[in-house]
């Protein structure tokens, strides 16, 4: 998902005769090996896949087992599980690649992710750390687009629209430990975002950091919320437990 200028531009490979590479394990594995590759560089993190399975002749695909390994300074579980991804590519977007349009992906889908909050004494989190790395690594469209111009052509350096992106289900764990709390375990509502790229879209190799960093930000306020309103029902449980040690105290001296 973070360099989906691979498979993409192995989509336009078609034209070229490169059937058999489009159809086989090796794209699977180079596609797999970027992910894990570009996820490093975004997040500071270690990225690790399962499996990727491609099939862009009917422009389908699935990636399997996707894990962002959380910070220093935190637990090892892993901050972000992203069990299956679906993407539904628009194939007959790719007609006007030559002519500067977007490539259109009509869905990607992250079914059932798994999101890990870890709150520390003073406040921080994992997740913020990563949202931190990511602002510090991700390319900007401007230097992207000046870049693009010293290249041959649009085809070299295709932007990419998502029409969809869904996270379903996320089950999301918040650790309170820190803060004299305990985890809290919630599955979320599931996540809408649309139009991401806007309608000209956006460099491949910014499209990804956009996305993961689009997910990890709408987890982050679902877990700031909670974070809240667990501790004001902390703070209510003390008041209340103060004063039935004082109504106690009470009724033992009548």
């Amino acid at each position: 998902m973070k360099k989906i200028i691979i498979f993409i531009a192995l989509i336009l490979a078609i034209a070229g005769g490169a059937f058999w590479f489009i159809t086989s394990d090796k794209l699977n594995e180079l596609i797999a090996e970027q992910i894990e590759i570009q996820g490093e560089k975004f997040t500071e993190q270690l990225v690790t896949v399962k499996k990727v399975e491609m099939k862009l002749l009917s422009g389908a695909g699935t990636i399997n087992g996707l894990i962002i390994n959380n910070p220093s300074g935190y637990t090892t579980t892993p901050l972000f599980a992203l069990n299956e991804i679906t993407l539904d590519i628009n194939i007959e977007s790719l007609a006007g690649v030559r002519e500067g349009k977007p490539i259109l992906i009509d869905a990607i889908i992250i079914n059932k992710p798994e999101a890990l909050v870890e709150f520390n004494k003073t406040g921080g989190s994992n997740i913020q750390v990563i949202l931190d790395a990511i602002d510090r690594n991700i390319p900007k469209s401007s230097a992207s687009e000046s870049s693009a111009g010293n290249e041959t052509g649009p085809i070299n350096s295709p932007k990419i629209r998502v029409k969809k992106f869904v996270l379903a289900g996320v089950a999301l764990r918040v650790d309170l430990t820190e803060l004299g709390n305990t985890t809290h375990k919630k599955i979320l509502p599931d996540i809408n975002l649309f139009n991401i790229g806007g309608e000209d879209g956006l460099p491949a190799n910014e499209l990804g950091g956009v996305m993961i960093k689009k997910a990890l930000s709408a987890i982050w306020k679902e877990a700031k919320n909670s974070q809240k309103d667990v501790l004001k029902d902390q703070a209510k449980d003390k008041v209340k437990e103060k004063a039935s040690e004082l109504f106690n105290k009470w009724n033992k001296g009548n």
